[in-house]
């Protein structure tokens, strides 16, 4: 069958390449067609965007960009009509991938979510939108298979991918930095907006652990840092490419961005500060429309604060540098959140969950394809 998938950042990246992998493995002659990174590609897709053009975050980002959101758009409209597949499939990315769904659905193709949008936080409207135009959502936090049944639609819940990700990824872990200092992890990002804003206030934490040995975990698109990150005014901070997990497998605390990593270092059991850092007007938006007590995956999974988060004002030197230190010297505290960390892999961990996403879609394109008339697509449009 062939298959056009749609992810717009790192994370959806990492786990549209297992669901690649897995495809393959229950449909050998799969044609993959997708947006998304390196992973997907190497995996046996055919990259035709990479998400290091999607990353726009926040308001003011996106409507600077507006023009090249567009153009985007028009581009995957035009690809996917020329491709013909028997499903796209959607991972996370919802400003892009729910317009997307609603243009598919309209041109009678099989629409797929794999990793739903947070709807569960903000914009609880676009449960309607995904009732109407998505054929099938497979979810991957526990909570939010409850969460669309109180409005009446029912999703399938996989399990979360990143915990067989982080478990191979362990067991395969090198010791690559100097063990005769411990490690302590920094995460700003992976946008550069994200980086511009948090790495500079985490860089002057490390001034006050002279006995600890930091290092940024570089963000895979990004090639330079050199507008963040001197290094001759950081001489225990080094900048490692490509080995995050390995990093992580290493360290003894981490100061992380909100985001995936905040959960992937939780389940590599690193206790952590979770800092989260915008414009005043996206801030102002956020604090206006979401509806939810946390900004951490970690903490909103398990519906309590396990790991301290730091907003806005609250990113600065002091606070990170206290809050770091308790990470480091705090016995009971370490303890708790490891106690926590244990229990919080115990709730995702249904299996390989890449495998359940792959068996679940291949499983109802197939029964889509059996039960359905042929379609045929509107012709393509003038290539750009």
């Amino acid at each position: 069958m062939k298959y056009y998938i749609i992810a717009g950042e790192p994370s959806g990246d990492l786990h549209g390449s297992r669901l690649i992998h897995e495809l393959k493995q229950l449909d050998p002659h799969a044609l993959i067609r997708c947006w998304g990174g390196d992973l997907m590609a190497e995996a046996g897709g055919q990259l035709v965007r990479h998400y290091r053009d999607l990353a726009f975050m926040g308001f003011a980002e996106v409507l600077r960009h507006l023009g090249k959101i567009i153009a985007h758009f028009r581009f995957a409209r035009r690809d996917i009509r020329r491709f013909q597949p028997d499903a796209v499939i959607f991972i996370d990315y919802p400003g892009f991938n729910l317009r997307m769904a609603r243009w598919a659905h309209r041109q009678g193709l099989c629409t797929i979510y794999y990793i739903s949008p947070q709807v569960w936080a903000w914009k609880q409207q676009r449960v309607k939108m995904i009732q109407q135009y998505v054929d099938r959502m497979l979810v991957i936090l526990p909570f939010e298979a409850e969460f669309y049944r109180q409005h009446g639609y029912e999703v399938q819940y996989v399990g979360h991918p990143l915990v067989q990700i982080v478990r191979e990824a362990r067991q395969k872990a090198r010791l690559i930095f100097d063990s005769s200092r411990p490690v302590i992890a920094l995460l700003p990002g992976s946008r550069p907006q994200e980086i511009k804003r948090m790495l500079p206030q985490m860089l002057k934490v490390t001034r006050h652990f002279p006995q600890y040995q930091f290092v940024i975990a570089q963000a895979p698109a990004i090639a330079d840092y050199s507008k963040w990150y001197d290094p001759h005014r950081y001489p225990n901070v080094m900048l490692a490419k490509g080995v995050t997990y390995d990093l992580l497998a290493q360290a003894s605390a981490a100061l992380v961005t909100s985001g995936t990593a905040t959960l992937e270092t939780a389940l590599f059991g690193v206790p952590e500060v979770v800092c989260y850092k915008s414009t005043w007007i996206s801030y102002w938006l956020a604090r206006r429309f979401i509806r939810v007590p946390y900004i951490s995956l970690v903490n909103l999974i398990m519906n309590k604060k396990i790991v301290e988060e730091c907003i806005q004002q609250q990113v600065n030197e002091k606070t990170l540098t206290r809050l770091l230190d308790r990470l480091l010297h705090d016995e009971s505290y370490i303890a708790q959140i490891k106690n926590d960390y244990a229990a919080l892999r115990e709730k995702l961990d249904t299996g390989n969950a890449a495998h359940q996403a792959a068996e679940a879609i291949f499983q109802f394109i197939k029964n889509v394809s059996t039960d359905a008339p042929t379609i045929s697509l509107q012709p393509p449009e003038t290539a750009e």
